[in-house]
């Protein structure tokens, strides 16, 4: 059980940079910021949850039906992460490229405190076992000295390094392209690696500076232990309200203009542009088949199709899907059927994945994962890791991936090129 209670700051702005600096000196954090964006999905403006009570931390091996486990024992909210390997536990699948940041495969914690901020009020939700912390935190966290902590922060001296290099880049989605000229598969997201050794990062400020650059609507700091997480990330990979279920693929990718007609004319082009519409329609067809599998009969719906949505960085063409669970139907379930997300793997899926791993030089780990949260009521949202910096600070390991969409249209040259786009905000971010 937990016990409430309702706050409002004098200064929201200004409490939630200090809620953030409060939550990062815990082993478990996760805050996930809409950043404003609003939608009628949306269930809250932004959610902290810091403090594991309990805790479920995992390799693929039967990860579904042990998170299915701890779920529903537990009853309450937990949060967490899904990485991308986790497709060896739904299929005959392996990963064994080189991996250097080592996050466990799956990890899940029940919070013993959540707030939740929305309008101007910011709730708090403890368990009643700390419950007397409540007006102690809000003390604490008011009391903190954003610049003090600023005035600590040294910027660091990184240089980023490419895993894959850009003549091996074209090389690979040469192959990429004859696996589909073939009929193997008709899509696929190949992805490269930028990386660096035997670095140091303050991963709050960070945060920080790679969410003001982007301002995405699904940003998360997540820290657990040694292993962080900092993402901008633009996409919702699939929610639960109820019995509705809702994924919201993104394929489609145009830079923005600092000049708005040059701007408006680049938007324009995005949303007219064959080869970025059929790749999203792929997608979204290949996530209303994985739908399909725990819906009710004829409810699998496409609410929106290649509507183009405009960032602070890039334009972004995105769809819209949605079923019903059928009741027959377990909700964990509707999570192993369609991960790992369409618009991270390819069509058909099993095939894309396969390939994947022969062309692409690092394990994904928890790149093109998800990470979210499970309510008490049983609903749950993800999104989808992407526009992400990851960093184990023990190893001192710092590392984003970015990737395209390869299909018969693709030009190498210009996959790179876009691939270099995504990656802008992240690059800025750990070398300036």
């Amino acid at each position: 059980m937990r016990t409430s209670f309702e706050f409002i700051p004098k200064n929201l702005s200004h409490f939630k940079k200090q809620l953030l600096l409060w939550a990062s000196e815990f082993n478990e954090t996760i805050w996930l910021d809409s950043n404003d964006h609003k939608d009628k999905y949306s269930r809250f403006d932004a959610v902290l949850a810091v403090d594991a009570f309990t805790s479920i931390k995992t390799d693929s091996y039967n990860a579904f039906e042990d998170l299915s486990t701890y779920q529903k024992t537990t009853k309450d909210w937990i949060f967490g992460y899904l990485t991308y390997d986790l497709k060896n536990d739904l299929e005959q699948l392996s990963s064994n490229n080189y991996d250097g940041l080592n996050f466990p495969d799956l990890q899940f914690f029940q919070p013993k405190k959540v707030i939740f901020l929305r309008g101007n009020k910011v709730e708090f939700q403890y368990l009643n076992m700390v419950s007397e912390d409540i007006e102690i935190d809000i003390q604490s966290i008011e009391n903190i000295d954003i610049n003090a902590r600023n005035e600590n922060y040294q910027s660091n001296d990184i240089k980023i390094k490419l895993r894959t290099h850009k003549d091996a880049y074209f090389e690979k989605v040469t192959t990429m392209l004859a696996h589909i000229h073939r009929g193997d598969i008709y899509e696929a997201n190949f992805c490269q690696e930028f990386y660096a050794e035997n670095t140091r990062i303050n991963p709050i400020e960070t945060f920080n500076k790679l969410n003001r650059i982007s301002k995405p609507p699904f940003a998360t700091f997540l820290k657990i232990n040694q292993h962080y997480l900092l993402s901008a990330s633009p996409e919702r990979y699939l929610q639960k309200q109820d019995n509705k279920i809702v994924s919201q693929p993104i394929k489609g990718t145009a830079k923005r203009s600092k000049n708005k007609e040059q701007d408006d004319v680049l938007k324009f082009e995005l949303s007219q542009n064959e080869k970025e519409r059929s790749e999203n329609v792929m997608i979204v067809d290949l996530v209303r088949n994985d739908l399909s599998h725990t819906a009710e009969k004829g409810s699998v719906q496409v609410e929106e199709l290649c509507k183009v949505y405009s960032f602070k960085q890039v334009h972004q063409m995105i769809s819209t899907v949605t079923s019903l669970l059928d009741k027959k139907e377990d909700y964990i379930e509707t999570i192993k059927t369609t991960f790992p997300m369409g618009s991270m793997t390819g069509a058909p899926k099993i095939s894309a994945m396969q390939i994947i791993e022969d062309l692409e030089e690092t394990k994904r780990g928890l790149y093109s994962g998800a990470v979210g949260y499970f309510t008490p009521e049983n609903d749950f949202d993800f999104n989808v890791i992407i526009r992400s910096i990851l960093y184990n600070e023990q190893a001192q390991y710092v590392s984003y991936s970015v990737g395209s969409a390869i299909t018969a249209k693709s030009q190498p040259q210009k996959e790179y090129e876009e691939c270099l786009v995504k990656a802008k905000a992240m690059r800025e971010v750990l070398e300036n």
